[in-house]
């Protein structure tokens, strides 16, 4: 039997995390990375591995995740996609896929995310929109939050608004230090929804969710934008704002090394 060689196929995924149980593959239950393993193994009669550019937690969504796996399969990147998107739930979908050097690996090519956190603030949630915000209908200090959403930028020790558990890069290091590139709040387009938007290199657990109760308690004038200093002083993480649900939070884009291009 003639080896075929290897090849290195990168996906761009987009889902809906509200029927998941997170990215990371579980036994016996529903996760993306084992919803896509099951239909690549199926495709490809190999046992492949799925790298992710990040663990999103259960009823996280994501519009621009990042995979990555080998095989010596002959199907093109593009047979991939119309294949996968043939058999995947719909609520997963393979928005890209294409082919790369051996170098390229979804988890370590990755210098950045970001991601966006929704929070409605009409008096009543469209069904359509239930999914993927959280609804905080009451009086809110906008121009305070703002304030406050410029004191998460740079590298700060974020033990303070992270889980208790390590982070979504593990087995790298154990640092609760990460660096924050840009963060921002501003109204959607037709001024129904405030949304929080943050862009860095890397995220500890519910890092983003925790930042986002904390702006709403600094909204609701239980803290004050001079507390997200004591808090990052104090790392600890009762003292901080609560961790939002997840239905709001979207991984909305990996930002890749362009060094992995054929």
């Amino acid at each position: 039997m003639s080896h075929s060689r290897m090849r290195y196929i990168k996906l761009t995924i987009a889902y809906d995390g509200t029927d998941f149980h997170g990215w990371q593959i579980q036994k016996n239950k529903p996760t993306i990375q084992g919803e896509i393993i099951s239909v690549l193994r199926r495709l490809t009669q190999e046992y492949i591995t799925l790298h992710g550019a990040g663990r999103t937690d259960a009823g996280v969504h994501a519009l621009g995740q990042v995979g990555s796996f080998r095989t010596q399969s002959t199907l093109s990147a593009q047979e991939f996609q119309r294949a996968l998107n043939a058999i995947l739930p719909p609520t997963i979908r393979i928005m890209q896929a294409e082919e790369t050097g051996p170098q390229f690996n979804a988890r370590w090519s990755a210098h950045g995310k970001t991601y966006c956190y929704r929070i409605y603030r009409g008096k009543v949630v469209p069904p359509m929109l239930h999914r993927y915000v959280l609804h905080y209908p009451f009086p809110l200090d906008e121009a305070a939050m703002r304030d406050a959403v410029t004191r998460f930028v740079g590298v700060h020790d974020f033990s303070s608004f992270a889980a208790s558990t390590g982070s979504e890069e593990e087995d790298q290091d154990r640092s609760m230090e990460r660096e924050i590139y840009s963060a921002a709040l501003a109204p959607s387009a037709d001024g129904e929804e405030l949304v929080f938007t943050v862009h860095g290199r890397s995220f500890l657990r519910y890092m983003v969710r925790k930042i986002v109760g904390t702006l709403l308690d600094v909204g609701r004038g239980k803290l004050t934008s001079p507390d997200i200093e004591r808090l990052f002083a104090l790392k600890d993480r009762s003292k901080s704002g609560p961790t939002v649900p997840s239905q709001g939070l979207t991984m909305v884009e990996v930002h890749l090394e362009e060094s992995f291009r054929l």
